[in-house]
C-alpha cells in the first residue's frame, strides 16, 4: 500500500516505467515478508505440523526424535527416524529465552507423545 501511495507522489522525473517498478517491488516485499511471517511448527494429538516460508511439513508422533536449538543457530531443527533433519523457521535462535522455552516444550511432547525411543530416553 505504502509504495503505491509513494509512486502516486514521485515527482516528474520518474517516469511511469519508474512508478510500476516501485509498486512491483513493494509488492514483492511484503510477499516475501508474508512467507516469513508464515512460519510456525504446531503440535497436536496427532503429530507434528512444521510450516516453513514454502512448505509444510506433516509428521505423526512415532516420526518424531529429537529437537534441538543449538546456540547462535537460526532456528530449532527436529530430527525423525528416516534420518530427516527439518529446519524449523518458527522457533527462531534469536528469540533467545522464548526459543528456548519453545524447543523444551516441544521437547517434553516428543518425549511424552513419540512412540520411538531417542537417545536421552533409558531402555525399557
Amino acid at each position: 500500500m505504502g509504495s503505491i501511495v509513494f509512486a502516486v507522489v514521485l515527482p516528474e522525473p520518474f517516469t511511469l516505467a519508474d512508478k510500476i517498478a516501485m509498486v512491483g517491488l513493494g509488492c514483492l516485499m511484503a510477499a516475501v515478508l508474508h512467507l516469513l511471517g508464515r512460519c510456525r511448527v504446531v503440535a497436536d494429538d496427532e503429530g507434528v505440523t512444521v510450516v516453513n516460508p514454502v512448505r509444510t511439513h506433516r509428521y505423526s508422533w512415532p516420526e518424531v526424535l529429537d529437537v534441538t536449538l543449538i546456540e547462535g543457530e537460526p532456528w530449532a531443527k527436529i530430527d525423525f527416524s528416516d534420518g530427516a533433519t527439518v529446519g524449523a523457521m518458527g522457533i527462531m535462535g534469536s528469540e533467545k529465552a522464548l526459543a528456548r522455552r519453545q524447543a523444551a516444550e516441544l521437547d517434553a511432547l516428543i518425549r511424552l507423545r513419540a512412540e520411538a525411543r531417542g537417545p536421552a530416553d533409558p531402555p525399557a
